[in-house]
This record gives C-alpha cells, sequence and structure tokens, in this order.
C-alpha cells in the first residue's frame, strides 16, 4: 500500500528523496522530516478550492527512543490518509488534512518548544506526546493557547490531575498498569522484588505505584535503585541488586535501557529472576535490544489497551500497516491512529476545524476505533480501559491469556 505524500514548503528538501522512493514496493514510506506537513490530498484538488487543516504528531523522532516516535507518527499517518480518502466537508468546504510530525527528542524542554510553536502555527489538534515527561508540560501550553491534546502513550496519572479541558488520554494509566504487575508478582508468589527506576516521570511513576501495590500484596521490596533514561552501563545497580537475593525486578523505564540491562543480568547470573515493566519497555524491538539474553523469557510487560487480536478492528488494521510501514510496529500506533480520528470525527460532528468550536465534541466522543470505544471521563481519562500483559516466547512478544 502506497501513500501519495504532498509536502509543504517546510519539507520541501525533503520531497525530492521521498518521491524518488515512490515506486519501490519493498520499501516502507521514509519517516516525513521533522516539521514536514504531510497529505494524501488528491492530485486535482487546487488549493483555492480546499481548506487545509493540520494535526501533529509529536513524538521522538531521534535518539534512542525514535523507534517509539516513529511508530506513532505512522499511526498519525494512516489516519489522516484514510481520512483523506473518505474525505470530509467543514462548514460546505472540502477539507485535506495534513500531518505535522515533529521530534520533541524525549526531552521536556525541547517537547514545550516544540508545543509552543505548533500553539503558534496555530495546529488544529495534537496527538502526543510519547513520554509523561514531554507530555506534562506540554499539556499545559496546548491548555493555555486552547488545542486539543489527546495522548495515546503517556501514561503517568499526574497528566490529567490538573483538570485542563483540552487533555485527553484513550489508554489506561500507570495506576492500572502498575497495579496490574504488581498483582502479576503476587501471583505468581514473589516475596522480594527490587525496584529500579530511571527517574523520569515516566518510570518513577509506574514505579512507585508498582511498588505501593507489591507491599500492599505482601511483597518485600528489597532495594530501590535509580539510573537515568541515557544510560547503558547498569552492572553496578544490578550487582547490589543481586546482593539482596530478589526473585523479581521491577524497571521503571524505556526499552533502550532495559534491552541492555537484561543481557548484564545474564552476565551477573541473575537468569531466573522476573523482569517486570510498563509499556515503555514493551515492544518488538526489546528482543533485538537484549540481543537474545536468557533473562528476556523471564519478562512480563503492561500495555495500556487490549492485544492487537482482542482490539475490535487491531488484525485488519495491523495487516494494513504492515503494508505501509513494514517491520516499524512497535506498541502506540493503534493508538495515534485512534487519536487522529478520534480528533477529526470531532471535527466533523462540530462541523467546524476550529478548536474552540470541535472541543465540546470531541469530549462528549462515544468513537469506535480500532483498539476500543472511546468515551471520555470529565477528567479527560478513558473510561473503562483495557489493561494487557505480555511475555516473549522464543523472542516474540504474546499477550499473556
Amino acid at each position: 500500500m502506497h501513500y501519495q505524500l504532498r509536502l509543504s514548503v517546510a519539507a520541501t528538501l525533503a520531497a525530492a528523496a521521498m518521491l524518488a522512493s515512490c515506486g519501490k514496493k519493498e520499501e516502507a514510506p521514509a519517516p516525513p522530516a521533522t516539521g514536514a506537513s504531510v497529505s494524501a490530498a488528491p492530485a486535482a484538488a487546487g488549493s483555492g478550492d480546499v481548506q487545509v487543516v493540520k494535526i501533529a504528531s509529536v513524538a521522538p523522532m531521534s535518539g534512542s527512543q525514535a523507534h517509539y516516535g516513529k511508530d506513532n507518527a505512522n499511526g498519525v499517518l494512516m489516519a489522516v490518509d484514510d481520512m483523506n480518502q473518505k474525505g470530509m466537508t467543514l462548514g460546505g468546504k472540502k477539507v485535506r488534512f495534513e500531518a505535522v510530525v515533529e521530534d520533541d527528542a524525549a526531552d521536556p524542554k525541547q517537547g514545550t518548544a516544540v508545543a509552543q510553536k505548533l500553539c503558534d502555527s496555530k495546529v488544529a489538534g495534537v496527538v502526543g506526546h510519547l513520554n509523561s515527561g514531554t507530555t506534562i508540560p506540554a499539556s499545559k501550553i496546548y491548555n493555555d493557547c486552547g488545542i486539543p491534546m489527546v495522548t495515546g502513550a503517556a501514561t503517568n496519572p499526574a497528566l490529567t490531575k490538573p483538570g485542563y479541558k483540552t487533555t485527553f488520554r484513550i489508554i489506561a494509566n500507570d495506576d492500572a498498569l502498575g497495579a496490574a504487575l504488581a498483582n502479576d508478582a503476587k501471583k505468581n508468589n514473589l516475596k522480594r522484588v527490587a525496584v529500579i527506576d530511571d527517574r523520569t516521570a515516566y518510570g518513577q511513576g509506574i514505579a512507585e505505584v508498582f511498588a505501593k501495590v507489591a507491599k500492599a500484596n505482601g511483597i518485600e521490596i528489597v532495594s530501590s535503585q535509580f539510573t537515568t533514561d541515557k544510560a547503558t552501563d547498569f552492572m553496578a545497580i544490578l550487582t547490589a541488586t543481586k546482593a539482596e537475593k530478589p526473585d523479581g525486578i521491577f524497571y521503571g523505564g524505556m526499552d533502550a535501557q532495559a534491552g541492555p540491562m537484561l543481557r548484564q543480568m545474564e552476565q551477573l547470573g541473575l537468569t531466573t529472576q522476573k523482569f517486570f515493566g510498563g509499556d515503555g519497555i514493551c515492544t518488538m524491538e526489546l528482543a533485538k535490544l537484549s540481543g537474545g539474553a536468557k533473562p528476556l523469557e523471564n519478562v512480563v510487560c503492561a500495555v495500556g489497551g487490549s492485544s492487537l487480536s482482542k482490539m475490535p478492528g487491531g488484525e485488519e488494521w495491523k495487516k494494513r500497516y504492515d503494508a505501509a510501514y513494514p517491520g516499524q510496529y512497535q506498541v502506540y500506533s493503534p493508538y495515534t491512529y485512534d487519536a487522529a480520528m478520534l480528533i477529526m470525527d470531532a471535527m466533523q460532528r462540530a462541523d467546524s476545524a476550529d478548536p474552540a468550536v470541535y472541543l465540546p465534541k470531541l469530549a462528549e466522543s462515544n468513537y469506535k476505533g480500532v483498539s476500543a470505544t472511546i468515551t471520555f471521563e470529565p477528567s479527560g481519562e478513558m473510561k473503562d480501559p483495557a489493561a494487557t500483559l505480555f511475555h516473549y516466547v522464543k523472542g516474540n512478544k504474546e499477550a499473556i491469556e
């Protein structure tokens, strides 16, 4: 499946390379340049006849978490393409949607700068961000300028605590994920668990929830260690952890650290301990990053949604995704697809792309998406979100049924 791409002036330098690759059936479309506006508009449509509506995707498109960001952006691009193929009219005028892909590099400062840029350029809606540490400060900026933001990835419960009317989440938060993992530890009769986190809003937040519920379940937290989301050497932390003789280790962070951590656990003989983590480690990439280390077999990770096989439209959607972006699927693209479709659906019901006009319709959504039927609490949290545990069997991520 190919997408005919039209890029804005901001992406002119990227256009030649992208267009040159369109005829190569075996290649996935290249990710758009940061700041690029991408659409699948009919070639015959004149700019004077069409209202252009921009929806932004914000996630790390560079650095160790770029595979997440590309997956997120792909979901938004698919949604924009699908809606443009279907066609929409707002206020009596045809609409062409464009996806503006921005890189926040998983950095809170860059994330707020991107948020301000999107406010200044008056995009109609935002899908993002990926990391809680970037999403939480950015949400205030979007609220101040009145742009709706829907995240299908950031899970720290603090995101919706301020009560911003522009902030929405369409997956389970860390209260649900951390508790699900702690309950699984109890189910497996673990008695002593060590906790490690990367000190980010996401990693620290989910680790604290896990530890709290684990203690309530009668599990002893034998040590609490800290690292960073840039670290690659965990030998000192793991050596200290090994001395506490845990039967399980919880890691609050991302796969870029969890992969090397699993390799180093094997080197230290930590091959029988359960290894727990949230959606940040629960990727296809983890198997590659761990280098096939034996502790991968002991991983139990949680995602704030259903497995693809249990999503209402998951398996058929995944076939289309793989045809367009082979080998790029990670975790969140079904949710970013739904987030973009949710925004566009609210616009259609409001007959307007003006955020002030369609925002009330977004809050009232009852949208049957690929991942779930999406409705919201007054806080912007999704009503009754699912949470699914996964493990790795011969290197493949599979849901624990």
